[in-house]
């Protein structure tokens, strides 16, 4: 079996996770609404503090870079939070639970001291490699992203292991990478899977957009259409992505991933590399 046909199995039966709890799709909708509530708090602060940097013809200052840092951080607890419940609700059905919106809320609340150090360190990241990419130039900011996409992978399984097994952020981290580099994880291709399903559930949305720039009485109505598919393509892949994450931890620490999936087609996921 190939791994095109692998990561669809791996998407259908996350697929069929999501049909059985769709309360799930609720988490990342409020991750979602609280990050855009949060996130317009710091425009103002943020617009401010650049255009006075700007005027002053300066590099941005030690404050924006500060209030930059508090928003990453706000906003990183937020969707780490919301993806802490929906690690626990899943993990809920896959061991044969039913879970319920509160109970995975409830999940990530008593995780919520072990997941704020998390936070911490992803805003740290965050803000460093912003700060590489406005100092360095086109070859650098390459380079940066494919530090920033290592660093995404080596750490996949950092929220599960915190979430399932209560352990600091340390020894998530160091155990997340070392099943990476003991492991050639499926992980990759279905991220990639998942990027290209939500483009290709987003194409028709993307048409009336561009039918709704031609203007008539029609285009608001359009328009209000693609964002709400939109929105509704944005969250059922962040459930789907988050189903198949705690679906590969289990699969890692445990044999079997349980629920909808087939051991078999995620054990080519933790296959040892050549």
């Amino acid at each position: 079996m190939g791994r095109l046909q692998r990561s669809i199995q791996i998407a259908k039966a996350s697929w069929g996770v999501l049909r059985r709890d769709k309360e799930l799709m609720v988490l990342p909708l409020l991750s979602g609404v609280a990050s855009l509530i949060v996130a317009a708090t710091f425009i103002t602060p943020l617009f401010l503090l650049n255009s006075s940097s700007t005027l002053e013809g300066g590099s941005p200052s030690a404050v924006e870079y500060a209030v930059l840092f508090v928003m990453y951080l706000v906003l990183g607890y937020i969707t780490i939070f919301f993806n802490a419940a929906l690690v626990h609700g899943a993990n809920e059905r896959l061991s044969g639970g039913d879970p319920t919106l509160g109970s995975a809320l409830r999940g990530a609340a008593a995780r919520a001291g072990r997941i704020f150090p998390w936070a911490v360190v992803s805003a740290t990241v965050s803000v460093i490699l912003r700060t590489l990419e406005e100092r360095l130039g086109a070859v650098g900011r390459i380079a940066v992203s494919l530090v920033g996409l290592a660093w995404s992978l080596v750490t996949f399984l950092v929220l599960p292991i915190i979430v399932m097994e209560g352990i600091s952020v340390g020894d998530a981290i160091r155990r997340s990478v070392e099943l990476f580099k003991r492991t050639w994880g499926e992980n990759v291709v279905a991220q990639i899977g998942f990027g290209l399903l939500a483009l290709l559930l987003a194409l028709p949305a993307i048409g009336l957009l561009v039918l709704a720039a031609g203007s008539g009485i029609a285009a608001g109505g359009a328009f209000v259409i693609a964002i709400v598919w939109l929105i509704v393509v944005a969250v059922v892949i962040a459930t789907l992505s988050g189903i198949f994450q705690t679906a590969l931890y289990r699969y890692a620490v445990h044999g079997s991933a349980g629920g909808e999936f087939d051991d078999g087609a995620l054990g080519t996921a933790f296959a040892p590399r050549r």
